[in-house]
């Protein structure tokens, strides 16, 4: 399965870039595991960002930001088999969690649901 894994990311930062990367770095340790239960991990933020710099980036929270981070990671969702939700308070995350459910595709709370392949 290709696995998706939602938390915050520009939650609860202030928009401070450093404490965004400590976030995505939260994210990306559940990569690995995930890949070895045999998945492939995703996460909104490997996709959105080359796309953001490739538009030319944008100040955090700025038009073009908007229009491409969430978006983004709603298109990358479509082709997820599942959601990791990681705990943290995000607007966005609990988006994806949404759309998830709406799909019928599972979400888990921790690493130790996810089935191996």
């Amino acid at each position: 399965m290709m696995i998706l894994i939602a938390g915050p990311y520009r939650s609860g930062t202030g928009d401070d870039p450093a404490r965004m990367a400590d976030n995505l770095a939260r994210l990306e340790a559940a990569a690995w595991p995930i890949f070895e239960k045999g998945h492939v991990p995703m996460i909104g933020e490997w996709a959105a960002l080359p796309v953001l710099r490739g538009a030319g980036g944008d100040a955090i929270g700025g038009a073009l930001y908007t229009a491409v981070m969430h978006p983004t990671a709603h298109r990358l969702l479509e082709k997820c088999d599942g959601v990791l939700r990681l705990p943290g308070a995000s607007t966005g995350a609990d988006e994806d969690v949404r759309r998830a459910q709406a799909r019928g595709i599972p979400v888990w709370h921790s690493l130790e649901e996810i089935p191996q392949a």
